[in-house]
């Protein structure tokens, strides 16, 4: 499967405008013959969100923005997974949706490690660790931004047979060593595709340093090194993360019987 990250720059809350911007992504993601396209974090919305920019964003799973985007996926034969303030009636979640070429919800998830105030301040964690979906020929999971940082979260996924993980993030620097380091090891020891989507600019007070990430399982990795808008294409192939499992058997040789009694959170 060809999939599109969508390295997007931060130059607008504007809920209009960012749903115009991915529509156009989206086809030229389509013409550029892939089947998936994934956008950063909070990509309805941009990140971090304001008071005013929540308020216009925040909906629940069947909203008029998601119908939007189930209407661009519809309209160029591409899936989407996208980033938007899910909000149930009863809290606010930094979830993200996939969306099939048919414009049918696939699966949804709710981030479940928050950043820092300027997660915990707006967003309530999800609940869920895994969730994964068939998507072609693939096994796609869902994860967002900081999640991708704890192994835990990963090798879960990889378990459960996750074969690409889809990750829209908002990365700021200093952090960089996130995109360039910590996610390909993430592939790399969970025999897993990491599809890591990042925004560029300034906004809010955060600089976002773009490096959106297509990580392999076999150790190799695709990545958008110039801090300019634009899309990372990119080939993910289930034979691949067969023989990486194969190759080095992480998943077959670890012992779980060792690890019961870990702690939990540190202070």
């Amino acid at each position: 499967m060809r999939i599109a990250c969508w390295q997007a720059a931060c130059d607008s809350p504007s809920v209009p405008r960012l749903l115009a911007r991915l529509r156009e992504a989206a086809g030229q993601a389509a013409e550029a013959g892939a089947q998936l396209l994934v956008a950063p974090e909070m990509t309805v919305g941009g990140y971090p969100l304001r008071p005013a920019a929540l308020a216009e964003a925040a909906e629940p799973l069947d909203g008029p923005h998601g119908a939007e985007v189930a209407r661009i996926a519809r309209e160029f034969g591409i899936a989407v997974a996208y980033g938007w303030p899910e909000d149930d009636g009863s809290a606010v979640y930094n979830a993200v949706r996939l969306v099939s070429a048919e414009g049918e919800t696939l699966a949804s998830y709710r981030k479940a490690h928050l950043f820092g105030e300027v997660d915990r301040s707006r967003f309530t964690p999800g609940d869920q660790g895994v969730v994964r979906v068939r998507l072609g020929d693939l096994t796609v999971g869902l994860l967002v931004c900081y999640d991708v940082e704890f192994p835990e979260s990963v090798r879960a996924h990889a378990l459960s047979g996750t074969e690409l993980l889809v990750v829209p993030t908002a990365l700021m620097r200093p952090w960089d060593v996130v995109a360039r380091t910590l996610v390909p090891a993430r592939a790399f020891e969970s025999q897993l595709y990491v599809a890591y989507t990042n925004w560029i600019g300034e906004r809010g007070g955060l600089d976002f340093c773009g490096l959106t990430t297509v990580a392999a399982p076999d150790g190799t990795r695709l990545t958008l090194e110039e801090p300019v808008e634009g899309l990372l294409l990119a080939e993910i192939d289930p034979a691949v993360v067969a023989q990486a499992r194969a190759d080095t058997p992480y998943l077959h040789d670890r012992r779980p019987e060792l690890y019961q009694d870990l702690p939990g959170p540190l202070g």
